[in-house]
């Protein structure tokens, strides 16, 4: 959590939404992303979409079985979803997201039983320090 915390930081700084996410594979880092909608004009540049894509690159498959995401922030659906078709592992995220969370707030994809893959969820991991970037981010950006 510690590196996606990193990332961020980065992503604050650099004016995007402050989330980063690292995937882990046997203790490895092998992916990283964190948010880049803004300087990308990409929709889908989020940190755990970026994450996993590396994570692909990196191991040469897209099945990412043996993978742990770890992401600042509770992911959305199109995060989610996109955690239930690479086969990942196990999803870590620090703080929740009641407006547009696909892990267990609004909605749980990790668990949804009609889907053909499942994966358990841990939160709340350095969840302050998570929050606090992003209240920082947009009490900044509302004035």
């Amino acid at each position: 959590m510690v590196e996606a915390l990193r990332l961020a930081r980065e992503a604050g700084e650099a004016g995007e939404v402050p989330v980063g996410a690292v995937a882990l594979h046997e203790g490895q880092v092998v992916g990283r992303g964190r948010n880049a909608r803004e300087g990308t004009r990409d929709p889908t540049a989020h940190a755990e979409l970026r994450a996993i894509q590396e994570a692909a690159r990196t191991l040469g498959r897209w099945r990412l079985s043996g993978v742990i995401l770890v992401s600042t922030l509770e992911p959305c659906a199109m995060c989610a979803g996109a955690m239930v078709l690479a086969r990942i592992d196990r999803l870590v995220f620090a703080a929740a997201d009641p407006k547009a969370g696909a892990a267990g707030s609004l909605q749980n994809l990790s668990s949804d039983a009609r889907l053909n893959h499942r994966f358990p969820v841990e939160q709340g991991l350095c969840a302050a320090e998570a929050s606090a970037l992003l209240k920082d981010f947009f009490r900044g950006r509302r004035g």
